[in-house]
């Protein structure tokens, strides 16, 4: 079996670009949460490092929330990434006392991260990214909304949408509603989608970051915390101790970037990933050189060398920039290469662990035919792993198989357990009583009977369990850019916190059409296995 499970993660790995994620030799590996700041961040970052250093540098970026990089971090499957410091008080170490002091709030995080978890903050990158409340324009000016603590007269008036993650958060909504005494009821909602639902009026206020690209794109009314609920949120760079003494150059590489990006600036930046659509690399680069810490030109990056110049000296209107982002054809014409890749890394996933899911869920389901206890067993523990998100799912494998393939392949091998080895049960089951006497009559053993009567009658149904699994896991499988493995699922997430819909498409629809392939190509198996009448 393990052989079985080896080859199939060796498969998956040769598709899949990056493989499991650890700093071995001279190669380190950058991390970035699932949204464009951090993205951007993590890129200046591995450019730093790869200009003043000789190390190769692997990007995991889009990997979900805050505790999913922290748990890499701490697991050793990615070397750093940027973090905030509110973060680092509220979510991580989980600090219950109000901070106000940047620098208070810093020495703290930095002090007990590294007695505690062995990991470095680093100096920070020069500006604050809190956390906000915003509302529609129109909105807040017809309810005289101002502050925070206006909210509270004005409950059940306008419709809520907060980030899934700050719904959650103590330095989110949960503490937001107990200091202001609030009761907005808000819905849960991805970040990127919240800001398309507060254009078209579906909710009126969100949770935003103040460094937000978008808040330069439309007609927002940032509202005053006037009683400084939210800690300050220092951008610095986090890295492992192991990592630092191995390769302690990274520290003075890192060194460059400390104190260069105000807070206008990396709003500027994640404008023009998020409004222009330009690529992360390119803007990076664009700030890099605009600060003279590169030597040398890119000629890639020139149209962002340019954009970042004129926005920086010329603040978009909110309301007023519509520059028109690729369509959905030249976007899939631009991104051919990445997009065939991606497809590679889907299909990888898919095909192995459905593979795997057979090879166990089929013998399991012949073997639960004969066994009243182990099939109430199966069948219920199979039903209940049905039950867990599958985000969560994937999380769990984490700190076990690591952030990576094989997390990835054991998630989704959980998933297409159930309908395989209830299709081979049924199957089985249901095949007639008669025909299975008449085959021990004529002094058939019972392995005869499953090989030669019961298997080929039943295989019909088998294959459809298959067939089921392998669509089930085609969706799931766009959840594993999450934890940095790839897929059909990395442009949705991009286009999802870009709020950029042609990107979300470029994965969902090839994601689409590969689980139709799939379900018509087993369904043509499916008619080809059925025994001759």
């Amino acid at each position: 079996m393990m052989r079985v499970v080896d080859a199939a993660v060796l498969l998956t790995s040769m598709a899949i670009a990056s493989t499991d994620a650890t700093a071995q030799g001279g190669s380190i590996v950058v991390g970035a949460k699932n949204f464009t700041e951090s993205e951007i961040l993590a890129e200046l970052m591995a450019q730093v490092i790869e200009e003043y250093t000789d190390l190769t540098v692997e990007r995991r970026v889009n990997l979900g929330g805050t505790m999913i990089c922290w748990a890499a971090l701490r697991a050793g499957e990615i070397d750093l990434y940027p973090d905030y410091t509110g973060t680092g008080w509220a979510t991580i170490l989980k600090e219950p006392d109000k901070i106000t002091d940047p620098l208070r709030a810093f020495l703290h995080v930095r002090h007990r991260c590294l007695d505690e978890f062995d990991v470095h903050w680093l100096d920070p990158f020069g500006f604050e990214n809190t956390y906000a409340l915003v509302m529609r324009e129109a909105a807040a000016e017809e309810l005289g909304i101002r502050r925070i603590s206006d909210l509270a007269a004005h409950s059940g008036q306008f419709a809520t949408g907060f980030s899934i993650e700050f719904v959650d958060r103590a330095d989110g909504y949960k503490g937001l509603a107990r200091v202001y005494g609030l009761d907005l009821a808000p819905k849960a909602i991805e970040h990127g989608l919240a800001y398309e639902a507060i254009r078209t009026g579906a909710i009126d206020l969100m949770d935003a970051y103040s460094t937000d690209g978008k808040l330069l794109r439309y007609r927002l009314r940032v509202l005053d915390d006037d009683l400084d609920f939210f800690p300050p949120y220092d951008a610095a760079p986090i890295v492992r101790s192991d990592t630092l003494a191995a390769h302690p150059e990274i520290r003075s590489a890192l060194a460059k970037l400390a104190f260069r990006i105000s807070n206008e600036t990396s709003q500027a930046l994640n404008f023009l990933v998020e409004s222009r659509g330009l690529a992360v690399p390119d803007v990076s680069r664009a700030f890099l050189e605009r600060e003279e810490l590169v030597d040398g030109v890119r000629e890639s990056a020139a149209d962002a060398v340019q954009a970042l110049g004129e926005v920086l000296a010329n603040q978009p209107v909110p309301g007023g920039d519509r520059v028109g982002r690729p369509g959905l054809l030249e976007l899939a014409r631009e991104r051919a290469g990445q997009l065939l890749q991606r497809l590679l890394e889907h299909l990888g996933l898919t095909a192995a662990a459905v593979l795997l899911a057979s090879i166990v869920a089929v013998p399991l389901g012949i073997a639960i035919t004969t066994r009243s206890r182990l099939r109430r067993l199966a069948l219920g523990t199979a039903g209940i792993l049905q039950t867990i998100p599958s985000l969560a799912l994937l999380t769990f494998m984490i700190p076990f198989l690591g952030m990576g393939v094989k997390a990835a392949i054991a998630a989704l091998f959980l998933y297409a357990l159930l309908p395989i080895v209830r299709n081979t049960y049924t199957g089985i089951a249901e095949v007639d009583r008669d025909l299975v006497d008449a085959a021990r009559g004529i002094g058939m053993r019972p392995r005869q009977i499953l090989r030669r009567v019961q298997l080929p009658l039943a295989m019909r149904t088998i294959m459809a369990g298959i067939r089921t699994a392998t669509v089930i896991s085609i969706g799931i499988a766009t959840l594993a850019a999450f934890i940095g493995v790839g897929g059909l699922g990395q442009p949705i997430v991009q286009g999802l916190y870009q709020n950029d819909s042609h990107l979300i498409l470029l994965g969902a629809v090839p994601a689409a059409l590969l689980a139709i392939a799939a379900d018509v190509g087993l369904g043509r198996v499916e008619e080809l296995v059925q025994p001759r009448v």
